[in-house]
């Protein structure tokens, strides 16, 4: 009589649970639920002792994508001090040479990988472009989306950039170019298109 007594009680007692649970909201399952992996932890921070053992160059910074994002990494590039500002065609092949190039060991430990890939170059404007452009050797449509996001943002911060953060870009084809900015949702959200804003003509330039 008190093993039924027992037995009574503790059906009564999941039974109760069971109506608590349901009153605030938490629907029981008997099927095992799977929230899927924990979230990675990346640091997307190299140390200042890496930047300096690079090769001899001046300071570039370019962006690399981490956690689903696109984070600013300093490198060096070697690129003459006298053509950091002066060459915007040159200094924008230093960086996507840079862009190409695979993350250094600490960079991959940091987290750092890059989306884009060669061949891939860049040239000056032509005869009728806006001011400050550069033609890629492909379409910028056609690269993925992070890819051109890197590119954007790499140009837009740097002095190939157009000001205001923003480049204009163009590929080899006879389309028009068009002016691209590196926004915080863009950084953020590297997979998404790539903001436009309107380019001056050349003749209001």
């Amino acid at each position: 009589m008190g093993r039924r007594t027992g037995v009574g009680a503790a059906t009564t007692a999941v039974a109760a649970l069971s109506v608590l649970l349901s009153g605030c909201g938490i629907r029981t399952t008997s099927v095992p639920v799977d929230a899927g992996p924990a979230p990675s932890r990346v640091p997307c921070s190299v140390s200042g002792e890496d930047v300096t053992t690079q090769s001899a160059g001046i300071p570039v910074r370019v962006f690399l994508v981490c956690g689903s994002q696109l984070t600013a990494v300093d490198r060096r590039a070697p690129l003459p001090e006298e053509k950091a500002s002066g060459d915007p065609v040159r200094t924008a092949s230093a960086l996507l040479e840079q862009l190409r190039s695979e993350p250094s060991e600490s960079e991959r430990q940091a987290g750092f990988s890059t989306a884009v890939k060669g061949p891939l170059s860049v040239t000056g404007g032509r005869r009728g472009d806006p001011a400050d452009t550069l033609r890629l050797s492909r379409q910028p449509e056609d690269l993925t989306a992070t890819a051109l996001s890197q590119i954007v943002c790499t140009f837009a911060q740097s002095s190939a950039g157009a000001g205001a953060d923003t480049v204009v870009l163009g590929g080899p084809g006879a389309y028009a170019p068009r002016r691209y900015q590196c926004t915080t949702e863009l950084r953020e959200r590297p997979e998404s298109v790539a903001p436009t804003v309107a380019v001056p003509s050349p003749s209001a330039s």
